[in-house]
């Protein structure tokens, strides 16, 4: 059969495209790869299944299915980047136009060995492309295309998607972020929006920003990850009442015709500073992504990510706030991986708040300004990240901020930046433990991605530091004179919790209840998102109060009251895995104790 004739009449300019570019194997013209239906998402679903059903003369164990999108690709054999980079640096498969995903093509075919027929059903995003699927031979390492299928793509491809809230730079400001195909040449960005007792729609302009190659450090960022980002539009939504509920949509608008995203969305507004109610943030790092339908992507070895994604879903209606401590994605420079993520995690984005830090997947390149050498971010360098979420960092590359959650104040740090003594950063959180009324926020909390206090992990104690070096010798008088209550970190893949802690020795002997004045600072570390857990050393500290490597969850600190503060790690399966209590009455981080007591208030300001 001629090799046309395999392709329905849309599909036959790609594949003279791709076969130009990219030649079939020689002695393969028999195999065939076939991908139904055409339009995805007629409905206007951002997401859509489709089927893709191949045929191979001589079907081998290591054949596999790669997604492309776009969908002109070019998959030769590429043993070193671009930048002439030894691929080794890199991931298999080793080729030039990196997939969005890949699977064996034996994966829900058991017999396709033996017969050479088989077909997979693949989820697919709206990633503003076309997508198309090749059929390899020769395994990850050493590729061979030998057939090419139709294309098919979203029926509307540019469609708004994936709403990402968070909090601005005042504590009555709401931030709503979203992806989609458009310039803001080509359509206005908006967002429509009323609180419960409205009537009609306000309306709010969003801005519109993207990236380009040029913006990154180098491979594969620049060169076989790098894949067109789309447009990040953010409106501020400003002057929202206090715990109250609004309702929104984004879009766009075309001459006098709007576009909206799939849905109507809501959310609660935050609390007023000192409001005394029931408060509840969620707090984890190190996710990564997992595909729903199974498929491989680069870098693949977040097997807890979609169950704690799910657990988020499901918990979704008791959390108030989330904060992602870092090493987001493990993209590291494909960047087909932050829409994968993005659309993840995109039903808990759209209804509650979702901060987060840079790790040293995010922003470790050399010479980019970052404190760490290694290559971490594969050439990303912190770009992806603040483009693809709005923080209210003052400088979006130095990605420490602040915000406040009623009873709670956070100070959020960039552990991947310069944060010793006379830093840019290190004054920064000086300054926000130290502006913080502890009349109204009695509950401060500091959030980093690596350990900057105390941890068992296993490179810690080869180091002999038990946490990044130099780290608490700088830090640690700030969390004491401040009397920061908690320390949260990601990094290590697992769980720990300290006592209260300071210059290595525990500062009291409670170990679940914590009562009285403030006597040190508690360190957790909850690495515990999606990565691969790790197992902690062997040398047991005395300030180590519990160690977790077989859980994943996430941190839920729950403020009912200025007193009362608890703290639990909550696994995939809805069970508490450890919990304390703090009950503090806040006139001891007023600095008050009994002998001052009459000069300092008998109420907080939520009492007045």
């Amino acid at each position: 059969m001629d090799t046309l004739a395999r392709y329905p009449p849309m599909a036959v300019g790609l594949v003279l495209l791709l076969i130009t570019v990219v030649p079939l194997a020689q002695g393969d013209t028999s195999a065939t790869i076939t991908a139904k239906p055409a339009y995805l998402g007629v409905k206007g679903e951002s997401y859509d299944w489709a089927t893709v059903t191949y045929e191979s003369g001589n079907p081998s164990p290591s054949d596999w299915i790669a997604v492309f999108s776009p969908a002109s690709f070019n998959g030769s054999l590429c043993l070193e980047d671009l930048n002439g980079t030894a691929h080794k640096k890199l991931h298999e498969p080793y080729i030039c136009s990196a997939p969005v995903k890949f699977q064996y093509a034996n994966f829900s075919n058991d017999d396709y060995v033996t017969t050479g027929k088989g077909s997979i059903r693949l989820r697919l995003i709206n990633r503003r492309e076309d997508y198309s699927f090749g059929l390899y031979t020769g395994g990850f390492d050493n590729p061979v295309l030998v057939a090419v299928s139709n294309k098919v793509q979203f029926a509307n491809p540019k469609a708004p998607v994936w709403p990402r809230l968070a909090v601005g730079k005042q504590w009555d400001e709401m931030t709503v972020t979203w992806t989609s195909g458009y310039s803001a040449a080509e359509a206005r960005p908006i967002v429509w929006w009323k609180s419960e007792e409205d009537s009609d729609w306000k309306v709010t302009v969003a801005v519109t920003i993207t990236y380009t190659r040029s913006d990154l450090c180098g491979p594969p960022a620049t060169t076989v990850g790098y894949r067109a980002p789309g447009y990040f539009h953010t409106a501020f939504l400003k002057d929202l009442s206090p715990s109250s509920r609004y309702y929104y949509k984004v879009g766009h608008k075309i001459g006098k015709k709007y576009i909206f995203g799939e849905e109507v969305n809501q959310f609660l507004s935050a609390p007023y500073p000192g409001e005394d109610s029931v408060q509840r943030i969620a707090i984890f790092g190190d996710m990564g992504k997992l595909d729903r339908d199974g498929s491989l992507v680069y870098n693949n070895g977040d097997p807890g990510a979609l169950n704690v994604t799910d657990a988020l879903v499901r918990d979704i209606n008791n959390i108030d706030l989330i904060i992602h401590d870092g090493d987001i994605t493990y993209a590291d420079g494909y960047l087909s991986e932050w829409d994968q993520f993005v659309e993840q995690i995109s039903n808990i984005t759209k209804r509650v708040p979702y901060m987060i830090s840079a790790g040293n997947h995010e922003r470790d390149w050399p010479n980019s300004g970052s404190f760490y050498k290694p290559v971490d971010s594969g050439g990303e360098c912190g770009v992806p990240t603040s483009k693809t979420f709005n923080m209210p960092a003052v400088n979006k590359d130095k990605l420490w901020y602040s915000f406040d959650w009623g009873m709670f104040h956070f100070c959020i740090g960039a552990s991947e930046m310069d944060w010793r003594v006379g830093s840019e950063q290190y004054r920064f959180l000086e300054e926000c433990f130290a502006s913080v009324d502890r009349q109204q926020q009695p509950w401060l909390v500091f959030v980093a991605h690596r350990i900057l206090g105390y941890s068992s992990a296993s490179d810690y104690q080869a180091l002999g530091t038990f946490a990044e070096p130099m780290a608490r010798e700088n830090l640690q008088p700030l969390w004491q004179k401040y009397k920061v209550d908690l320390s949260i970190y990601g990094h290590v893949h697992g769980y720990e919790r300290t006592c209260p802690v300071y210059q290595s020795n525990c500062v009291g002997d409670e170990t679940s209840n914590y009562t009285g004045t403030f006597n040190g600072t508690i360190h957790l570390t909850v690495g515990t998102g999606g990565r691969e857990l790790e197992d902690f050393g062997t040398l047991n500290t005395t300030w180590s109060l519990v160690k977790d490597s077989s859980h994943y969850g996430y941190l839920l600190l729950t403020a009912s009251d200025h007193q009362n503060l608890l703290v639990e790690f909550k696994a995939t399966d809805g069970t508490v895995a450890d919990s304390f209590k703090i009950n503090r009455k806040y006139m001891d981080v007023l600095g008050c104790d009994a002998s001052l007591a009459p000069i300092c208030p008998d109420t907080t300001s939520a009492d007045l």
